[in-house]
Formats: C-alpha cells, sequence, structure tokens
C-alpha cells in the first residue's frame, strides 16, 4: 500500500512541482467556481442557450488563433516568467469582473468582453505551463506521473469549485465567486515566485517566428502517432466536451433545478474526472496507454448519451461521471504520451497544437451546441456529440497497431522498452533524424 501510494505521488519529490501543485491546486479550485458562476450568470440575465454558447466561443476561440504562435514563444522565452506574467493578468481579468458584479453594472457584452480577454491570456498560458511541467519535474521519467497529478490536482477543484459555487450563488449571488477566484491567484503567483529553478538554455535563434511555427507543424503533423493524436482530440473537444456550456438549460429547464442542482452536476463529472486521473498517476509505466485512448473517448461518448435521456437527478450525476472520467483521461493520456515522444526543442510548439485541439476547437463546438440546442434542444445535441465520439474512437481504434510500431522505437531509444533489441534502437535514431 504504501509503495503503491510512494509511485502514484513520486513527481510530488520535486520542490518545484510540489509547491505548484499546491498553489495552483488553491487556484483552481477559483476558477471552476468563476466558470459556474459565468454559466450561472450568463443564463440569468438572458435565459438563452445561444448566448452561452456564445460567451463559450468568444471565451475560447482566442486558443484557435494565438495558441500557435505562445507555443513560439515558449520555446525561445523563460517560461517560468511567462507563467507568473499570464497568472497576473488573469487575477486582473477576475477582480474586473467581480467589481462589475458586485457594482450592479454587468451587462452581457461585459462578460463577452471579458471573456474574450481571458480566452487570449489563456492561449499564451496553457502551452507555456504545459511545456514548463518538465522543467519543475527535473527527472523525465516522472513527467507522466506528474501530469496525471496534475490532472488529478485539476479535478479535484472541479469537484469541489462547482459545488461550493453551487452554494454561493444560492447564497450571496455570483460576485463573491468572481472575487474568491480573483484572490485564489495569489496562492499559485507566490508558489511560483518560491521556485529555485536550474537555469534554462534557451537556443537563440536567427529564424522568423512564423518559420518556427511552420517547421514545428510540419514536425507534428508529418509523423502519424502526434497527428492521430491530435486529430481524435479534435473530434472530442469539437462534438464531446462543449457539453459543459449546456449545464445550466440541463439543471434549471431539463431538471427543474437551480444553481445548487448545477453545482451537483459539474462537481460530479469533477469527482469521475478525479478517478481517472489517479488511477493513470498510480501506473509505473506508459505503455499500454493507447488502449486507454480508445476506452475514455468510447466513455465519453456513451457518458453524453446516457446523460440526455436522464431526468432524474441521481442517474444524471451518475452519467456526468463517467462523462468527466472520459474527458479528463483521454487528455491526460494524449498529454502524457506526446510529452513523451517529442523533441524538448519543440516541445512548445507541438503542447500548444494539443492546446489547439482542446481549446481551440471547443468554442467552435460551445457555438455548435448553443445553437443546436436552440433549435433541436439540448437533449437531441449531446446524442449527436455522443455519436461522432464514439465514431472518433472506433477510428482511431483500427489505425492503433501501426501506430504503436512507429512510437515502439521512440521507447526503445528513451529506456521506456529496455529490453527491446539493438536494431529497433538504431531505427529509432534514424526515425528522429527523418523527422527534425
Amino acid at each position: 500500500m504504501i509503495t503503491r501510494l510512494r509511485t502514484t505521488t513520486r513527481a510530488l519529490k520535486s520542490r518545484n512541482f510540489r509547491l505548484f501543485f499546491m498553489g495552483q491546486g488553491i487556484s483552481l479550485v477559483g476558477t471552476w467556481m468563476q466558470r459556474i458562476a459565468l454559466g450561472w450568470l450568463v443564463y440569468r440575465l438572458t435565459n438563452s442557450a445561444f448566448l452561452l454558447g456564445l460567451v463559450g466561443f468568444v471565451g475560447q476561440f482566442p486558443t484557435f488563433l494565438l495558441t500557435p504562435f505562445a507555443g513560439v514563444l515558449a520555446d525561445r522565452l523563460n517560461r517560468h516568467r511567462m507563467v507568473i506574467a499570464t497568472q497576473t493578468v488573469a487575477m486582473i481579468q477576475a477582480s474586473i469582473l467581480s467589481f462589475l458584479v458586485l457594482t450592479n453594472l454587468i451587462q452581457i457584452w461585459h462578460i463577452i468582453g471579458l471573456s474574450a480577454l481571458l480566452g487570449i491570456i489563456n492561449s499564451v498560458d496553457m502551452p507555456t505551463r504545459q511545456s514548463f511541467m518538465v522543467e519543475m519535474v527535473g527527472k523525465k521519467e516522472d513527467l507522466g506521473n506528474a501530469i496525471a497529478l496534475n490532472s488529478s490536482m485539476v479535478n479535484l477543484a472541479r469537484l469541489l469549485g462547482p459545488s461550493l459555487a453551487g452554494f454561493l450563488i444560492a447564497a450571496v449571488g455570483e460576485g463573491i465567486c468572481f472575487l474568491l477566484n480573483a484572490t485564489s491567484y495569489l496562492a499559485v503567483i507566490i508558489a511560483l515566485l518560491m521556485m529555485h529553478l536550474p537555469p534554462r538554455q534557451v537556443i537563440k535563434r536567427e529564424s522568423h517566428a512564423l518559420q518556427d511555427l511552420v517547421t514545428g507543424f510540419r514536425y507534428a503533423f508529418s509523423f502519424a502517432p502526434i497527428r492521430a493524436i491530435l486529430l481524435l482530440l479534435s473530434v472530442a473537444s469539437l462534438t464531446g466536451m462543449p457539453y459543459t456550456v449546456l449545464m445550466p438549460v440541463f439543471a434549471k429547464t431539463i431538471l427543474q433545478g437551480g444553481p445548487n442542482t448545477l453545482g451537483l452536476l459539474m462537481g460530479a463529472a469533477g469527482l469521475g474526472a478525479l478517478v481517472g486521473a489517479i488511477a493513470l498517476a498510480s501506473r509505473s509505466t506508459i505503455i499500454g496507454l493507447g488502449k486507454w485512448m480508445v476506452g475514455t473517448i468510447i466513455t465519453l461518448g456513451i457518458g453524453l448519451i446516457a446523460f440526455s435521456f436522464s431526468r432524474v437527478l441521481l442517474l444524471s450525476m451518475g452519467f456526468m461521471l463517467l462523462t468527466g472520467f472520459g474527458m479528463i483521461s483521454l487528455m491526460a493520456i494524449s498529454n502524457t504520451i506526446l510529452q513523451t515522444i517529442v523533441d524538448d526543442d519543440k516541445r512548445g510548439r507541438v503542447m500548444s497544437f494539443y492546446t489547439v485541439s482542446i481549446m481551440g476547437m471547443m468554442p467552435i463546438g460551445s457555438l455548435l451546441y448553443g445553437s443546436l440546442a436552440g433549435s433541436i434542444g439540448a437533449p437531441t445535441t449531446l446524442v449527436i456529440g455522443g455519436t461522432i465520439c464514439l465514431i472518433g474512437g472506433t477510428v482511431f481504434y483500427r489505425r492503433l497497431p501501426s501506430l504503436r510500431k512507429m512510437v515502439r522505437p521512440i521507447y526503445a531509444r528513451l529506456g521506456i522498452i529496455p529490453e527491446i533489441a539493438r536494431g529497433l534502437q538504431s531505427a529509432s535514431e534514424v526515425t528522429s533524424t527523418s523527422r527534425s
């Protein structure tokens, strides 16, 4: 039992990651409180599923446009300083939002504008923070565990944040949620400032930033395993993950509840995601994660379809647990595999494409979900999204054997498969050279 626990938490031996884990954990509770409160505020002010989708769209679409360039910056600049800067600006955004709500000055155009601002901040923060992970951990063999622990932290916050938000919205209104989120950013900023990091050698590049972006794109999409993972994530993000934008509709209209109902639904999804992240953290190897990817997107699709038919809160919470498990497990597994097989000097750009595949596609999905829900209803919209996820998982499963053959030499070169033949290890070097 003790050995299992040590295996599950081994990345926390790193002081820098431990600081980040604690500070970001506090901050993310506030982030999830703001997300739930924002959706409820929009629906309370407008009673419009379309505007819920629109706010989700403008809050995430900058990721689609700007994140690839942010990945170039993450490979060129000091990632530590970049993350401190993005977290500070995000704290200012939350402070402005809380002020407008608490003073009853808030209007829908304020929400749209501030959501767009947060989208711009996140487009820089997410790929930088993902690529900064390896610097915090130090030991590359602990990277997969750190990613899984990070997902556990995110989803524990996702479990606590919505529940707290539901209670606070009902008791004192949405403004306090935004204020607490603004305050929570101090925890992660202080943690980042307390880190002791070895100097990272940033290679001075003579090439233009656009040229670096093109190089990163060719590197990622010319190698079938990276391309397949990014495409699968894009399908899930476009047709499955935007379900969150319709949760206020299900809570208020379908299940005849209030903000507490919304908090319970999102909390159940967070619990499922937490279970999935802990299960991944307890693994001692990344071997076999390809099958897990297939299982997670299938689980996501089934969860969405089942949830769409439920009219009982407890059943809906159970299906949300299933959906959350599938969604976050898919993201964490993809992150782990990508960060393992990419070259370090292209890590920022590949992780920017990873971010685009998730957060860049979600705004388009949010807009589609909002539009479809307004015309054919929220339940039917989820059925369509879940069905497409099932199709995407089936296609990926058929390609899995050929993808494994391509990744196996890289695992051999990294020592993940130590018993591999020397000839196969030589093949990995040829593969690496051709991709560079």
